[in-house]
């Protein structure tokens, strides 16, 4: 199963964490990890979450039971898509591309995502699983 970065951020700063996946192997694109600390420094930045918490913060990211996949197929796959789904960057394609790829799901809390992506019947919510 594909994780995106807004369901990771959403489990780093949760109580819960990735328990509502179970034994289910997850996997992202390695930009997962810029893209989730990226998300993760804006929300301390803008003071939402204390900057007491940043080193647990790094910690739980780093520690996330999520592995990395790169096929060589990939960045020419997220092209394509962005193109059939008219958009204009590449960054969301590439955990739907990824999840076509395996033959497997893209979970996600990304509603523009989820939306954009919905036809491709690749796409659930976390609340689905």
């Amino acid at each position: 199963m594909v994780v995106d970065a807004s369901v990771v951020v959403g489990a780093v700063l949760g109580a819960r964490g990735f328990d509502i996946f179970g034994d289910e192997q997850l996997v992202a694109p390695p930009l997962l990890w810029s893209e989730a600390r990226s998300v993760l420094h804006a929300k301390v930045w803008r003071g939402d979450v204390p900057t007491s918490e940043v080193q647990r913060l790094q910690q739980r990211l780093a520690a996330v039971p999520v592995g990395s996949e790169n096929p060589s197929e990939l960045g020419a796959q997220a092209w394509a898509i962005a193109d059939e789904l008219g958009w204009a960057r590449t960054y969301d394609a590439e955990y739907v591309a990824l999840a076509r790829i395996l033959g497997c799901r893209l979970v996600t809390a990304d509603t523009r995502l989820r939306r954009g992506a919905d036809r491709l019947g690749l796409v659930v919510g976390p609340t689905e699983l």
